[in-house]
């Protein structure tokens, strides 16, 4: 989790699985976890999560939190193969 703006209070969850821990619910587990500390201890008034757009499980994680896709960033990053990616941006409100 990163702080991206106290005066709100904001934050931003972001995280990583290995191909051999997948699809056991850990990270939507931790993810609510995480989510449910930052409403209730840090005050948090809005927390973001990104995924690729074609990273389906790392968007179904976001959804099982919780958490409501507010838009599509195209062209928001290049991947390392140096074509262009769409971005979700998710967020969830206390």
């Amino acid at each position: 989790m990163h702080v991206r703006d106290w005066a709100v209070p904001k934050f931003e969850i972001g995280y990583w699985c290995r191909k051999t821990q997948q699809r056991r619910g850990l990270i939507t587990e931790a993810v609510k976890a995480i989510t449910s500390f930052a409403a209730s201890e840090l005050k948090a008034r809005r927390i973001e999560c990104h995924s690729d757009e074609e990273n389906i499980p790392s968007r179904r994680v976001c959804e099982r939190a919780g958490y409501q896709l507010e838009g599509i960033l195209r062209h928001e990053r290049v991947a390392p193969t140096g074509e262009l990616r769409n971005t979700c941006s998710y967020a969830y409100i206390p």
